[in-house]
């Protein structure tokens, strides 16, 4: 079972860079998307075997996720269930039969850290989302969680000490919800492995690969012994992001 995650910085534009060639190139069961960035209506996208559900974000041209998946699941939920996190477009839910797949994209804290408050209580309240799932079954979460979790998952963490995504308030959160139950499977995997999923569009970062790893795919523990590979796809252009893909027996 193949599971691809990608934070595609506005679908559209990357349906203009190739996006449809490299979703049928990666061949996954599940597809999930963040910041999809567009309202119902303004893209025409299917692919043939698959169902797809999304969540757009109230304001236009703003966050939003999606999943394409050929497996039917049996449920779906949008949000987390609480008002204040339920505007933006930033969680979906699959009930799958023996799992929960979850992809998400969690807020930014921002330039100067203004949002860094709001980040803290998401945490909370997603990380408690998560446990109440995990309670009735294994889950899977794959998105952008806008944290780069050690100093090997950057390339300048003296520089970014206090930049949104390396906080030691954003860093510590993270810890916490994998000391709860949670592995991060690439670095399960491929514990002194460097590479990155997100690299700024500004200074020529990507081409220098002064990039961030930023894009997870996090399981509840009692599913890592049935991880095969996790991998990050450098290679994939069209977005500031590549995917990244989970393969599970």
């Amino acid at each position: 079972m193949k599971f691809i995650s990608w934070n595609v910085n506005g679908l559209r534009a990357c349906v203009s860079k190739g996006f449809e060639d490299s979703f049928k190139a990666l061949d996954a069961d599940f597809f999930c998307l963040q910041e999809t960035k567009m309202q119902e209506g303004q893209l025409d996208i299917a692919f043939e075997g698959y169902q797809s559900y999304w969540n757009y974000a109230e304001k236009k041209g703003y966050s939003g996720t999606a999943i394409f998946t050929r497996h039917q699941p049996l449920s779906v939920s949008y949000g987390i269930g609480i008002e204040e996190h339920d505007h933006e477009g930033r969680v979906i839910t699959l009930e799958m039969e023996d799992y929960y797949l979850v992809t998400v994209y969690t807020p930014n804290s921002q330039d100067g850290l203004r949002r860094l408050d709001y980040r803290m209580n998401w945490e909370d309240d997603f990380k408690s989302y998560l446990l109440d799932l995990d309670r009735k079954k294994p889950v899977i979460v794959c998105g952008d969680m806008n944290v780069a979790h050690e100093e090997i998952d950057l390339k300048n963490p003296k520089s970014n000490r206090r930049n949104a995504g390396f906080t030691d308030e954003e860093r510590e959160k993270f810890s916490i919800l994998l000391s709860a139950g949670f592995s991060d499977t690439f670095r399960s995997l491929h514990p002194d492995l460097v590479t990155y999923s997100w690299w700024s569009y500004r200074f020529r970062a990507r081409e220098k690969n002064a990039g961030w790893r930023i894009d997870y795919f996090v399981v509840s523990n009692r599913l890592l012994d049935q991880v095969k590979e996790a991998k990050i796809h450098t290679d994939i252009f069209g977005s500031d992001h590549c995917p990244v893909e989970l393969d599970v027996f």
